[in-house]
């Protein structure tokens, strides 16, 4: 099930949608990490192409996370 999620990044408050299991994982990455999960989100944010939205790019985050583990 697609949950509504808000974070607030530089200043501003945004909000964005994603699944519980994409939701969790980000949790875990910033949790192995040791940086808060808006901070997380905020370099994913940072990062992620003009031309995408925030859901897609937290979740392609987590596909990139989960492939790279395996390897």
């Amino acid at each position: 099930m697609i949950r509504k999620h808000s974070a607030t990044l530089h200043g501003h408050r945004t909000s964005f949608s994603l699944e519980e299991p994409f939701w969790q994982e980000l949790k875990v990455i910033a949790e192995v990490r040791q940086i808060p999960l808006a901070q997380l989100i905020a370099e994913i944010d940072d990062m992620r192409p003009t031309d995408s939205n925030l859901s897609s790019a937290l979740r392609l985050h987590v596909l990139a996370w989960i492939k790279t583990e395996r390897t």
